[in-house]
């Protein structure tokens, strides 16, 4: 996630240059960059979970997804989700989408704050949005916020199903957290183990 910002201002034409060339991936906020930390075990299993799930939903169907390397463009701002479903029409060439309908951020105690507030006032922008998902990795807490119910936020949690209507997709939280450790899904694991023993 996002860390220290370079001082000095540049041009979106300067940042998307540099992007091509750079083996940092930096996000950009009007006119400046902050570079991207690396993640963490959880961050991607989590990210992968979600990205595996929606590819095989969406197979052979027109809406595509990416795994944090396909910039999304809102204004002058330039972020890279954890993973987002696109559905126009992007060439082979392209970087960035400007119309992405499903944005997910995987938060952590130091990417929490952008993802809850910078990046959900900027998403919320996006015509094309309908639903922005915010899973926690250090414990178990999936937050969806929809275009249809007026970004109302909905939380989900372990034994509960979410479907994402915009592509109508069910899944259960414990889809997400598959071989996810932190003592949420430990606790979740042996409750069920349990349950099978009595």
């Amino acid at each position: 996630m996002s860390t220290a910002a370079q001082l000095d201002f540049i041009s979106e034409q300067e940042y998307l240059a540099g992007e091509q060339i750079s083996e940092i991936k930096y996000e950009y906020i009007d006119g400046y960059v902050y570079a991207m930390s690396g993640a963490s075990n959880n961050h991607n299993l989590i990210a992968g979970n979600v990205f595996s799930t929606l590819a095989n939903h969406l197979k052979k169907k027109p809406c595509r997804p990416y795994i944090s390397d396909m910039k999304v463009k809102i204004g002058s701002r330039y972020f890279y989700p954890d993973v987002l479903v696109d559905c126009s029409n992007l060439t082979g060439d392209s970087y960035y989408t400007e119309q992405p309908i499903i944005l997910v951020e995987v938060l952590s105690k130091s990417t929490r704050r952008m993802d809850e507030t910078t990046k959900r006032m900027t998403y919320m922008q996006i015509p094309s949005l309908q639903e922005y998902i915010l899973i926690e990795q250090d414990f178990v807490d999936v937050e969806i916020i929809r275009r249809e119910t007026g970004w109302l936020s909905e939380h989900y949690f372990l034994g509960d199903e979410l479907t994402l209507s915009s592509i109508g997709l069910t899944l259960t939280v414990e889809d997400i957290y598959e071989r996810v450790q932190n003592n949420d899904v430990k606790e979740w694991l042996e409750s069920q183990q349990q349950n099978l023993d009595t």
